[in-house]
């Protein structure tokens, strides 16, 4: 039986309402594709919560390069949802959400304490965390510069002050934005209380995965309830290196839509941007860096382990 992926199952919801008035648009996309969000995630054998440009992606592309070699896939194809899966049932799927923004909230609805959903309370959970003042410049050039017209469209009818991509400055859309840097801090700090004490929870920061990344991956690998060598996860972690991705991605030789390259001539469109540690501090001058770090250093949970010193390790989500 011909199944449809669930990247099929999208563009089935987006293509024939492009053709509605705005508003019209809007409410059955955001009806219909959070009606397929929750059930991707229902089906899934994990659930990777992250807000965009906490390395999400390049996440994927290592536990899918996983499979791929022990099942003999496509390089190509990264495990966004169901890709694997359909090609062989023995591989998990994999649903990954912002869990906040427009359709993608029915997960974070759905996970929930004041609201569980059954199907989901014993899914394997992972919170991808990052410094939010690195996200809140990476989100910047993503939201102005890669994001889709309609992703965008929706974000902006799901927040108070619509952004016009086109004008909004840097300082702007990451002080001041409804999305900005205020926005990402309490983003974080809700899903450390949605997630805290929950079964089959973890917290991995990208921090993690740039430092130590085999070790980081073994231990998303082990959530899952998977046993891989540490040739296997090896081999992950140098397909997924910056150098390789970035070389990849530059050569188009990704098709789907979360890695496939959009304009050759400005790296700051690239998916794989820069993956720096702190980078953050190279797009602003002293006072407005003091002034970000004071307001993130003052307001985000001590929990996902950022402060004036630096990193350190994180605590625990889960008992």
């Amino acid at each position: 039986m011909l199944r449809l992926s669930d990247g099929v199952k999208k563009w089935s919801i987006l293509a024939p309402t492009a053709v509605l008035p705005t508003p019209w648009r809007v409410a059955v996309r955001e009806r219909l594709l959070a009606r397929l969000e929750l059930a991707k995630a229902r089906r899934a054998g994990l659930i990777i919560i992250a807000h965009p440009k906490s390395g999400n992606t390049w996440l994927k592309a290592m536990l899918s390069r996983l499979y791929q070699v022990r099942y003999d896939l496509p390089a190509s194809l990264l495990g966004n949802t169901d890709e694997l899966a359909n090609r062989n049932p023995a591989i998990p799927r994999f649903a990954a959400t912002n869990g906040c923004y427009s359709y993608e909230g029915s997960v974070g609805r759905a996970l929930s304490p004041e609201s569980p959903d059954p199907a989901l309370r014993g899914t394997p959970t992972l919170l991808l965390a990052r410094n939010p003042l690195d996200i809140a410049v990476s989100w910047y050039f993503q939201f102005t510069k890669r994001q889709s017209a309609q992703k965008q469209e929706l974000i902006n009818h799901s927040i108070e002050h619509p952004i016009d991509r086109r004008t909004i400055e840097m300082w702007d859309f990451v002080r001041h934005s409804d999305i900005g840097l205020p926005f990402l801090i309490d983003y974080l700090n809700d899903w450390e209380r949605k997630l805290s004490g929950r079964d089959r929870a973890l917290l991995v920061r990208y921090e993690d995965l740039r430092s130590e990344p085999a070790e980081t991956l073994k231990r998303i690998t082990e959530l899952m309830g998977e046993d891989f060598s540490d040739e296997e996860i090896g081999e992950a972690v140098e397909f997924g290196s910056f150098d390789n991705l970035r070389k990849l991605e530059t050569s188009g030789f990704f098709r789907q839509g979360g890695m496939s390259l959009r304009n050759p001539d400005d790296p700051e469109t690239f998916k794989v941007r820069r993956g720096k540690v702190g980078g953050y501090r190279d797009y602003f001058t002293p006072e407005q860096v003091a002034e970000l770090e004071e307001l993130t250093f003052s307001r985000l949970s001590p929990t996902f382990g950022y402060g004036p010193e630096g990193a350190t390790r994180p605590g625990r989500l889960a008992v």
